[in-house]
């Protein structure tokens, strides 16, 4: 899939680790992982440096710029109150840790101590007071720019919860299943094996006395999982589905008249391929008009070639259904149309507030300055490097059009608490 399609493929805490795995298997995932990539480079300290020339290529390494509220562009236009009920979300997440515990890598974020008291006050603040939520924004925070080893420019999509319609029984007009994670699927850490693959995991499934990589989508599309009572549902269209495995999640409109909410669950850990990319190397779309609607119109006007196509990506999701409101992200919270965004967790922490600057990619203002607080509660499989945000859209056509048309330029401020920001200031 192109850029402008991330998938979202967000932690899984529900995987289980096979026990012999931690000796039977070391040599071997030692040996797999060899050629695997350099680990992230640490945060560096927040220093008064000037910012590098913008570019949209970004590395692993993440640096912070001091600024201020006056330099953020469209501070004061922006109607922030709409990402309180973002904020207030997670808010309520941080704050059931222990106050200790550190926020971010390595802590640059201070620990939960550092949010207590702004989280207990933006309790208190009047919902769709614009004025009044700026003011708590600049008592508590303190802004810095973003930039990574070749800039402070970098790449923002978007993504959006589909809507499907499906049966919990199969039939010819339902024929596409959703599953449920499967109980042979194990998930491995490679921290225990090498330190520096910690936070990296592998996994795959027990083949006697090997470990194998998961089935594959294509696999699993034809028939690896049938007989095991893992279908969740039915649905009616493959190329529908196929897009519901990129979003992470989505409402699915039953035949019955009821709904399901369906979210992510697991993950079969092949890599993620994108076919936008694949499309565009056959020349079948040009790859600046690679999207997710020129990519479903593709497929849809090509049946007999669509599933060759889209089995090019072997990675498959598994869901659960979701009770109450959603989508989950990858915080645990609900996510707020337009307010949420998706950010790359080896470098920046879930829950903290982020000022971007990018543009609009759809509707009536569509190339015009898009400057918008958001609170970071979503990662994804597509979303790496220190300036790389995919922003929640909100469900359904006109979430999608926005969110399958995005594939812009920009730049973003992290907002620390003030008491971090002093801290640091002091020890540089």
């Amino acid at each position: 899939m192109s850029s402008a399609v991330s998938p979202r493929t967000t932690p899984d805490t529900r995987r289980k680790t096979h026990p012999f795995f931690t000796t039977l298997f070391a040599a071997l995932l030692l040996a797999a992982c060899a050629g695997g990539k350099a680990p992230s480079e640490p945060v560096e300290p927040i220093q008064p440096a000037p910012v590098p020339a913008p570019t949209a290529d970004s590395g692993d390494a993440l640096y912070l710029t001091p600024a201020t509220f006056e330099q953020l562009p469209g501070w004061a236009e922006d109607p922030m109150s709409a990402a309180l009920p973002a904020l207030l979300r997670s808010c309520r997440k941080l704050v059931e840790s222990p106050p200790d515990t550190p926020v971010g890598p390595n802590g640059f974020a201070g620990t939960v101590a550092d949010w207590i008291p702004l989280c207990n006050t933006a309790w208190g603040l009047t919902p769709r007071d614009d004025i009044d939520m700026r003011a708590f924004m600049s008592r508590w925070f303190s802004p810095f720019l973003v930039s990574g080893a070749d800039g402070a420019d970098g790449l923002f999509t978007g993504y959006y919860e589909p809507e499907l319609y499906g049966s919990l029984t199969p039939s010819p007009q339902y024929p596409v299943a959703l599953y449920r994670t499967p109980d042979d699927m194990v998930t491995v850490p490679l921290g225990p094996f090498r330190a520096d693959l910690e936070g990296e995991n592998i996994v795959g499934r027990v083949d006697g006395t090997r470990f194998v990589p998961y089935y594959s989508h294509q696999e699993i599309d034809q028939g690896a999982l049938a007989g095991r009572g893992l279908e969740l549902l039915y649905v009616d269209d493959p190329v529908s589905a196929f897009f519901l495995h990129i979003q992470g999640s989505g409402r699915v409109f039953l035949a019955d008249g009821t709904e399901m909410r369906v979210g992510y669950a697991g993950k079969n850990g092949r890599p993620y391929v994108a076919i936008g990319r694949v499309l565009a190397d056959r020349g079948e779309i040009p790859l600046d008009q690679v999207s997710l609607q020129s990519i479903r119109a593709w497929l849809e006007a090509n049946p007999d070639r669509a599933k060759e196509v889209m089995y090019q990506n072997p990675s498959f999701i598994f869901f659960d259904r979701i009770e109450g409101d959603g989508p989950i992200g990858a915080q645990g919270v609900v996510l707020t149309p337009s307010r949420s965004i998706a950010v790359d967790t080896r470098l920046l922490p879930l829950g903290v507030p982020l000022y971007v600057d990018t543009v609009w990619p759809a509707g009536t203002d569509k190339g015009l300055p898009m400057r918008r607080l958001v609170i970071a509660q979503d990662t994804g499989g597509a979303i790496r490097g220190p300036v790389r945000g995919d922003i929640y859209w909100g469900s359904g056509d006109i979430a999608g059009d926005f969110a399958g048309a995005m594939k812009s330029q920009g730049r973003y401020y992290l907002l620390l608490p003030l008491t971090v920001a002093e801290r640091r200031a002091q020890s540089s």
